[in-house]
């Protein structure tokens, strides 16, 4: 990495790319699922712009599956009988992200996490798989509450954030972000937590010193964490993109209803 320097960082879901333009089922679902969106960070070494800057980057974790056949071909591309190029997503994609979950948490626990969860960890391990005292219990689910204040979660669907809501035994105040994102947005893949930190700002509540968890997904099949904290109170910008409609935020999203 070259000292003094800045680098662009740019995040999008191009959906042309891979738009099925045929009739097969299994290949339009992801043309239902993808919304176009994209969003620029400008990173910088530099010293003299720490005053300038909002964030500091603390860790990043990256976790990939493509070794394993399951995670490889979870999320790929195929012909359908007429020729014409579509995605098609596995029915154990979920099971699949929330193993690169696993793998993701169980790297990036140690580095963020207090010594309280992490002995706590390490002593429900010790008792299920060394002394057998509770073989059949759960293992012990660190509170990554105690590591940040926000949560900005990959925006790939209800499904998704239910799920990681659930595992992670987070309250609805720290999901609202990935969820509103989704509900205005739509699923714009890994820039979506980037709307999501955008909307956290737009709210005011970003405050000095609080830590962000940025948790992305992606066909391989991979699992992403960024790991940020605030170096200042980040105020409200007029060209943020929730400034035209955050005092509308939070919405009351209704159940799904099952017909």
């Amino acid at each position: 990495l070259r000292p003094n320097s800045y680098a662009l960082a740019f995040s999008t879901e191009n959906i042309t790319l891979n738009w099925y333009r045929g009739n097969e089922k299994n290949l339009l679902v992801s043309n239902c699922l993808f919304r176009m969106g994209g969003a620029a960070m400008l990173l910088t070494n530099r010293s003299a712009e720490r005053r300038r800057a909002k964030y500091e980057l603390l860790h990043t974790v990256r976790t990939n599956k493509a070794a394993e056949d399951k995670g490889y071909f979870c999320v790929q591309q195929e012909d359908d009988p007429n020729g014409l190029l579509g995605v098609v997503l596995s029915k154990e994609l979920m099971s699949v992200a929330a193993g690169a979950l696993r793998t993701n948490i169980t790297s990036l626990g140690p580095l963020v996490l207090p010594y309280s969860e992490q002995l706590r960890f390490a002593w429900s391990f010790v008792a299920r798989r060394v002394l057998r005292l509770s073989p059949d219990a759960k293992p012990y689910a660190p509170d990554f509450k105690k590591a940040f204040e926000h949560f900005c979660i990959h925006a790939g669907g209800r499904a998704v954030l239910d799920e990681l809501e659930k595992n992670l035994n987070l309250s609805a105040r720290h999901v609202e972000a990935s969820r509103m994102t989704l509900h205005r947005f739509g699923n714009t893949s890994s820039s979506s937590i980037w709307y999501e930190l955008a909307y956290t700002e737009a709210k005011g509540r970003m405050r000095r010193g609080d830590r962000i968890w940025q948790i992305a997904f992606g066909s391989g099949f991979k699992c992403n964490s960024a790991v940020w904290r605030a170096l200042r109170n980040v105020k409200p910008q007029p060209d943020n993109p929730w400034a035209d409609c955050i005092d509308s935020y939070p919405v009351i999203i209704p159940d799904v209803v099952k017909v």
